[in-house]
Parts: C-alpha cells; structure tokens; sequence
C-alpha cells in the first residue's frame, strides 16, 4: 500500500461568502458578515465542511485563503456594479457592495484558474456570468413587464424551471425544477464558456453551467431553501474529488521526499 492509498482524506473545505448588513441581535445592533444558516446546513448535510469569506481585499488576499478551500459557493445580495460589465446603473439598480464585487471575482477567478467546485445563487450566478465577460438584465419587471421574479415583498416566489437533463445542475437534480426564486436581475448575453441550462417560463436564463469546468453552476433560485438535496450533494462531491486529488498528491509527494531522505 502507498503512502497516498493509506491516507485518510478530510472532508472538503467549502468556502461560502456573505452578505453585510446592519443586523440586530440580542440587544446589539451593528454591521456584520452575514449568511443565512440553510447554505450552512445544507453543505454540512452533503459532508462539507463550511467557512465563511467575508469581503477582505484582492487578488492577494484571495490566494492567500483559496489554497485551502476546495468549492466556493457565492451567495445572493445587493446588485452588482453596471461598470463590471461595462453599464450604466439604471433607476432600479442600487446598494452596490464595491468591496464584494472584488473580492468575490478575486475568489471566483482563483477558483476557476485552479479548478475548484463552484456554485453560484442568485448574485453569485451572476457574478459567474459577469467575470466571464457577460452582462445583466438590470430589472426584470421593466424589461417584461411584471413581477413574477421578484414579488413586491421580500418572500420568496416558487418558479418552475425547465432545464437541459444533460448539463448541470439538470443533470444532478432532473429536467424539471420548482425553486424559489426572488431576484430582479438576471443574466443577459452570455459570457465566455458560460452555458444555459435553464429557463423560466418567460424565456429568462435561471441556471447556468461551465461545461469545461469540473463543476462550475449558477442559479438564480434560492436551492438552500428548498432545499435542495441532490445539487449539493453534486457540490459538495465535486469539492470531494478535488480535495481527494490534492491530498493525494500531497501524500505522494511526502513518501518521495522520505525515500529521498531514507
């Protein structure tokens, strides 16, 4: 038996961004790194391992944290900066996070350069979209003329999605999908690799892939409140496998340098 056959490989690591918000909480009230405790459980539950990544810088303080993190699942929040894709904010786009707009490409372009899982809902399927050179519809309701995608009050509105059976996430959890959906934004025209997977019954790009990737999806719902089992399940297997291929290579690497030494 090898050294790498031997090992006992730790579960993934799956680095989960986060909202910041004035939140309260027992009497306190202050600006905090927030996500809601479903992404938590639902990664848990698939046998990752969760660490939140709260926006902290760049490129540099990026790389400083993704070689120990396996999949990165990108959350929901305020709308992205029009300049990211080369727009102009419209009257209905507001509440920028300039500070998370570059920390999560940083993340995001580290993880797609070094092959990591990732999984993108809602801002984050956009964000996958807009680091590819894509860009975004700015408001739903003016561009079809109703609120289906984004209720006037914050609860969440069930979609039926069609999607491609044989692209992720259609491939992991079936052709049909009720979802809960609340977002005003949506994707556009397409970025470089980034594939539809999945539609709305009005035509909108609810789910998209990166067939050249390991594991690279984005949707617009909310899986986390389904929630949805089997599409984290795929996750979190992806991180598994890349976790597995590094620690071996680590393991091997350590018999090679104790033969040498030996």
């Amino acid at each position: 038996m090898t050294a790498a056959e031997g090992a006992v490989i730790s579960k993934p690591t799956v680095g989960i961004t986060t909202y910041q918000e004035d939140a309260s909480w027992r009497g306190w009230h202050r600006h905090a790194s927030l996500v809601p405790t479903d992404f938590l459980a639902a990664v848990a539950d698939a046998g990752g391992v969760p660490v939140l990544l709260p926006p902290y810088g760049g490129d540099q303080e990026a790389a400083s944290v993704m070689g120990g993190i396996d999949g990165l699942l990108l959350v929901g929040g305020a709308d992205i900066d029009p300049a990211l894709y080369g727009g102009t904010a419209g009257p209905h786009t507001s509440g920028f996070a300039p500070d998370r707009d570059v920390w999560e490409s940083a993340l995001l372009r580290l993880a797609l350069a070094e092959g990591r899982a990732v999984l993108g809902v809602c801002r984050g399927m956009q964000m996958i979209n807009v680091l590819r050179g894509g860009t975004l519809t700015q408001h739903l309701p003016t561009a079809l003329g109703s609120d289906d995608h984004q209720p006037p009050e914050p609860v969440f509105k069930n979609a039926a999605i069609t999607l491609s059976p044989d692209q992720l996430p259609g491939s992991a959890v079936g052709g049909h999908w009720d979802i809960p959906c609340f977002h005003h934004q949506a994707v556009d025209t397409l970025g470089d690799g980034v594939l539809a997977t999945g539609w709305s019954a009005d035509g909108v790009i609810e789910a998209v892939s990166m067939p050249d990737q390991r594991f690279v999806v984005g949707v617009q719902g909310h899986p986390e409140a389904a929630p949805v089992g089997a599409l984290f399940a795929a996750f979190v297997a992806a991180a598994r496998e890349i976790r597995t291929a590094r620690e071996t290579t680590v393991a091997n690497d350590d018999a090679r340098d104790g033969v040498r030494a030996a």
